[in-house]
């Protein structure tokens, strides 16, 4: 896979994405919105290659949460709607400018507000070693289906 590995910071962020229904599904295609509204990202997929405008994925190559979050909606990613319901309106734009980008350490002060953290944990440990299976091609960019 030429994708790299994300934090389990992401997987929450995608799950928020999804609880939130933040994410608009097309075609070939998917747009996100960040958790404050402010930035929209876009991503593209053909097959078994994507390309995805969230800093994480266009610079690092690292699966971010709006591409996490389209490939559990694909079926991609299996993941249980309900744990992906208890992260619903997290602000977690606000919440990582609070750890200076820390996303480790924001993810843990939130985990700390919820019930039963450790099964949270694992569900992303979970979503993790799915994407370590995958097979996914990286690409800078592709173009919509017109």
């Amino acid at each position: 896979m030429e994708w790299k590995i994300p934090k389990a910071a992401k997987v929450y962020e995608a799950y928020s994405a999804i609880a939130d229904e933040r994410i608009t599904m097309h075609e070939n295609w998917a747009e996100a919105v960040s958790s404050d509204g402010s930035k929209k990202y876009e991503i593209v997929w053909d097959q078994n290659t994507y390309a995805s405008s969230d800093n994480a994925s266009y610079w690092q190559k690292t699966l971010g949460y709006p591409l996490l979050a389209v490939l559990m909606l694909q079926g991609r990613l299996t993941y249980d709607p309900a744990i992906a319901e208890q992260f619903k309106g997290i602000p977690w734009k606000k919440i990582n400018k609070e750890y200076k980008n820390d996303y480790d350490l924001a993810a843990a002060s939130v985990l700390q507000t919820m019930q039963d953290p450790q099964r949270l944990q694992e569900s992303a440990e979970q979503i993790i070693k799915q994407c370590e299976q995958l097979d996914l091609n990286y690409k800078r960019k592709l173009n919509k289906a017109k």
